[in-house]
């Protein structure tokens, strides 16, 4: 049975939820968000495959239809593709939390020298989650400029969200080896590692297997649209059920070609359980931001 936009609010509470928590959420300045759209229309050169983007829309419809969803938590999670951004993104993404109650005040970084004083800035001003996309940006985690950025985060327990798998189109960068080094090196690190680090499931899961800190993030995992692409082992579930508390609900909102509900009915097709869902759909996420 195919569930609906419409009847997701009727499934959270089926759960016993208060509404859905959702970590991968993007909001950015509306004209960067046109050209990451546009990037997605033409199958560009880090998306490979055609892309169509389901919500559409001004931010304000956005949040309203996240809102008739009953996701009452999400982020923004701008993320730097280059150097010399994040501090306009993270001005602008403090503003959009400041005016939408529900939202996640949200930050990013890149590997630039005045890195280690915006974070520090945004740790200061209370941001809850941060987000650092390795594929679109094109950087290597271990970057010397990175490296007192990832303790201040240790230090401060803030969750990032690392896109660091190599799907949907690997780099030099991408892939599990950058971040379990950085790990080694912060192993206090909050990371929520997205899309259940796709393709590299195995090596991902190990991560969060061995470090206390670090979750995974279900971002379009599961869903058919990647198991056309890059399938999750079967034979991992017993040991994603058993990492239970560490599993973050995440969409990638707005941006994906299906309907809002299908993620969640793939998450429910897994069989892991109705007590599963409830952490994964609120309480792990409740727990670790508020």
């Amino acid at each position: 049975m195919t569930l609906a936009d419409s009847e997701v609010p009727a499934w959270a509470e089926r759960l016993g939820l208060p509404g859905l928590y959702d970590v991968h959420v993007h909001f950015l300045p509306p004209d960067i968000m046109a050209k990451v759209w546009a990037q997605f229309d033409s199958a560009g050169p880090k998306i490979g495959r055609p892309w169509p983007i389901t919500y559409r829309g001004t931010d304000d419809e956005r949040v309203a239809q996240l809102r008739a969803l009953g996701v009452r938590r999400f982020s923004a999670l701008p993320y730097a593709h280059r150097p010399g951004v994040a501090g306009y993104f993270n001005d602008w993404a403090a503003d959009f939390a400041a005016a939408t109650p529900e939202c996640l005040h949200s930050a990013t970084f890149y590997p630039e020298p005045e890195a280690a004083d915006y974070v520090a800035e945004a740790i200061d001003a209370g941001v809850e989650i941060f987000k650092v996309h390795v594929q679109v940006g094109n950087f290597d985690v271990r970057d010397p400029h990175l490296d007192k950025v990832w303790g201040q985060i240790a230090d401060a327990g803030t969750p990032v969200v690392v896109h660091a798998g190599s799907g949907p189109v690997p780099n030099e960068h991408t892939g599990p080896a950058p971040v379990l080094e950085v790990l080694r090196r912060h192993p206090r690190l909050t990371a929520v590692l997205a899309h259940m680090g796709a393709p590299e499931y195995v090596e991902f899961l190990e991560m969060a297997e061995e470090f206390e800190r670090v979750h995974l993030d279900t971002t379009m995992a599961f869903t058919g649209f990647f198991e056309e692409m890059a399938p999750y082992p079967a034979d991992l579930l017993p040991r994603l059920r058993d990492l239970g508390d560490r599993v973050l609900l995440g969409s990638d909102f707005p941006n994906i070609p299906y309907p809002y509900a299908h993620q969640l009915e793939s998450l429910e097709a897994l069989g892991l359980g109705e007590a599963w869902l409830r952490k994964v759909c609120w309480e792990n996420a409740a727990a670790l931001v508020g």
